[in-house]
């Protein structure tokens, strides 16, 4: 036992991922000080954070770390603008709702994502029009290569649409922290995404005055909540695929058959459609294959039926059907938005 570090063998992880599928790792290290990092000596190892995007296999032959370090701190602060340092182990939704309370903007669009502060870089976690990046100062990290801490910019971390430089080198960097820059102004925020405004413009009028960044943190609670299953209640790991981006040219065609198929500007060649969208109108709403099957409120979410009993290999046999499905009848390929795990640690690419 140590003040910067707890480790366990033969540990189960089925309550440390929302998929809750059963899995038990060889050794896993939970992490209450980032000073224990140069200290272990691995030569192999998987970052498991909240657990909130990860589909593991039954049995993990790896160090598996859980970074919970706890802590924010003010970086610098005046009039229009604070700059905060994050500890990796923070609850995500717990800092977003933290923030708006303070009047901090510009993580509302994110309220109510599961998972851990630092996980949030890997995927540019985002919703409703925002991405981390959008807030993104700098990620301090471990770097396994040459075993010191580093401090990546937003640039040097290579953010794109669920993608950056942690998830091309999953075993190089372990995040310990992040500096999120938040505006003060009550006036500005953006709800452009989807039904966002509606929503917050009703509670805007409700109390007789202009829409603010809080009613757009509740219009984002309650509208999640009216379609995603709360993973505590119902298994889940979050949005099971990507948004595709396809060409305009393949958008237009399809729009002429399916006329009220959603899109979203990307740029001048290409658009985002919902894949959530696709599923439905697919007709595998509430379906798939038992034990896994989309949500009945909101397509984009496969559900497990069967915690704990539940694998890897019943989440594949659903998610191949339903790629197979879509892409017959759009010609457009789903591609899984969770991290697949292998019995080594390693990060699986296989989409079906």
């Amino acid at each position: 036992m140590s003040d910067t570090h707890q480790i366990h063998h033969n540990y189960d992880l089925s309550k440390h991922n929302t998929m809750a599928l059963s899995c038990i790792a060889d050794t896993a290290i939970i992490l209450h000080d980032e000073a224990a990092l140069p200290t272990l000596d691995l030569t192999s190892f998987f970052v498991l954070s909240g657990g909130s995007n990860v589909l593991l296999p039954s049995r993990l032959h790896t160090t598996v770390l859980l970074p919970r370090m706890m802590g924010i701190k003010t970086v610098s602060e005046d009039d229009k603008q604070i700059i905060l340092s994050v500890k990796a182990g923070e609850d995500w939704h717990k800092l977003v709702t933290h923030c708006v309370h303070q009047g901090w903007y510009g993580l509302e669009n994110l309220a109510l994502i599961p998972g851990l502060a630092g996980a949030a870089p890997v995927q540019n976690i985002g919703a409703y029009g925002v991405q981390l990046e959008d807030v993104l100062v700098s990620v301090r990290a471990f770097d396994w290569q040459t075993r010191s801490f580093v401090t990546l910019s937003r640039d040097d971390c290579h953010f794109a649409y669920r993608h950056s430089i942690f998830k091309d080198n999953p075993e190089r960097y372990l995040i310990v922290a992040i500096d999120i820059c938040l505006h003060k102004d009550p006036t500005r925020y953006n709800s452009s995404y989807g039904d966002l405004h509606a929503y917050a413009q009703k509670l805007a009028d409700e109390q007789a005055r202009p829409i603010t960044p809080a009613d757009v943190y509740q219009a984002v609670i309650a509208i999640r909540q009216s379609k995603l299953p709360d993973p505590k209640v119902l298994a889940n790991c979050g949005s099971f695929f990507q948004n595709p981006i396809i060409a305009t040219a393949q958008y237009n065609t399809l729009k002429e058959q399916y006329p009220t198929l959603p899109n979203y500007l990307v740029d001048d060649e290409h658009v985002k459609v919902p894949a959530g969208w696709l599923i439905d109108q697919a007709g595998l709403k509430g379906l798939g294959v038992a034990p896994i099957l989309t949500h009945q409120k909101q397509a984009l979410v496969l559900t497990n039926h069967a915690p704990q009993v539940a694998t890897q290999a019943d989440i594949k046999t659903a998610q191949t059907f339903i790629i197979d499905t879509v892409f017959d009848k759009f010609g457009i390929r789903l591609v899984r938005e969770p991290v697949w795990v292998r019995e080594n640690g390693q990060i699986g690419e296989n989409q079906s």
